[in-house]
């Protein structure tokens, strides 16, 4: 898997264009709590990005609010991309029978049946599932469904992917395996995805295009994954103990 970034390249990137910005993100729970307090991004470039934090951090709030399954209570978000959802668990995205019928769900409306066909498959093929059209998805692992959900977010159109804890419920095959797949769809030479990752496992940073500390509802600055692994494995920013959904 690729090394991160440097961080020049990051400053660079900055720059650019970015293919997602927000700026002064805010959203409170119905209790009142604050779960984002002025969170401000910038998705620059394609590449595989990463977001950690400890409980309550407001790294899964984000990912809601950019997908629009919340609605921010101040701030904005832009994208010049397509942007779809992966949850941390596929059960609660995969809703037909097949891997076929469940990815022809999230198609785009308007297109033809040789089309559709098409895209489905393409968008299998593209996550290591060819020909698994007519597969019943309860006899699938733990690690393909994870590959179907990112396949329907490819039918759809997505080429900015938002993965809440992908791996947390994989074994450790599966895990590196997930890790492999969104680095090479973030480095395919046509179109390359972007990537927003959220993550609390540490030893992941060593293999994103950047990495940023969630604290507080707030997002660190970019800087290289192994750097930001090294920090927080010393204590200098420490996660609190365990891990949480918010």
């Amino acid at each position: 898997m690729a090394a991160s970034a440097p961080a020049s390249a990051l400053k660079a990137d900055a720059a650019a264009a970015p293919l997602l910005q927000i700026n002064d993100l805010h959203y409170h729970w119905p209790n009142g709590r604050a779960a984002l307090a002025g969170c401000s991004l910038q998705v620059a470039r394609p590449g595989l990005w990463m977001l950690v934090g400890g409980n309550g951090s407001g790294k899964s709030t984000l990912l809601r609010l950019l997908a629009g399954l919340l609605a921010p209570s101040g701030g904005s978000v832009s994208a010049t991309r397509p942007m779809a959802l992966v949850f941390q668990n596929p059960d609660h995205q995969l809703l037909l029978p097949s891997c076929g019928s469940d990815l022809q769900l999230g198609l785009p409306s308007g297109l033809d049946a040789a089309t559709s066909r098409a895209r489905v498959s393409q968008a299998l093929a593209q996550v290591g599932l060819a020909g698994l059209e007519d597969r019943p998805i309860h006899t699938l692992s733990g690690g393909q469904k994870q590959r179907l959900a990112i396949a329907g977010a490819l039918a759809s159109g997505a080429t900015l992917l938002l993965l809440d804890e992908p791996t947390a419920l994989l074994d450790p095959t599966s895990q590196v395996e997930i890790l492999g797949l969104l680095r090479q769809l973030t480095q395919r030479p046509q179109e390359p995805l972007a990537a927003l990752w959220v993550t609390h496992r540490l030893e992941e940073l060593e293999h994103c295009d950047g990495a940023a500390l969630m604290r507080a509802g707030r997002a660190g600055p970019w800087q290289s994954g192994p750097n930001l692994r090294r920090q927080l494995e010393h204590g200098a920013g420490a996660l609190p103990a365990g891990r949480g959904k918010r």
